[in-house]
């Protein structure tokens, strides 16, 4: 199994044709954004994904679970090795997507 961080590598690699694709490491994992917005992250379970209506149409055969104890419900991935069908979906998942939160100023 690869590491999160060979994992992130990986993603990114399937993602780059897409413009705004960025991620973070945090916690061990690492969180996804696209154009500013999260998408999904990598956690101890692997890469997951936001639960929205791209996600389930692309991933009808994924089972929502929460990535780490009190977290919302989140999809794993189970396309990741399809990178045009990645890619769509996390196109079509953008409009879903919270609006990122302004930080506050101290």
């Amino acid at each position: 199994m690869a590491s999160p961080k060979e994992l992130a590598a990986y993603i990114m690699e399937q993602l780059s044709e897409l413009e705004e694709i960025r991620n973070i490491p945090m916690m061990g994992g690492y969180i996804f954004y696209y154009r500013e917005r999260i998408f999904g992250g990598i956690y101890g379970n692997g890469f997951m994904v936001k639960i929205t209506d791209a996600s389930r149409k692309y991933m009808p055969d994924s089972i929502a679970e929460p990535p780490y104890e009190g977290a919302k419900p989140m999809l794993p991935v189970t396309i990741l090795d399809d990178r045009e069908l990645l890619q769509k979906m996390v196109c079509e998942m953008y409009p879903d997507l919270p609006e990122r939160k302004p930080r506050k100023k101290k």
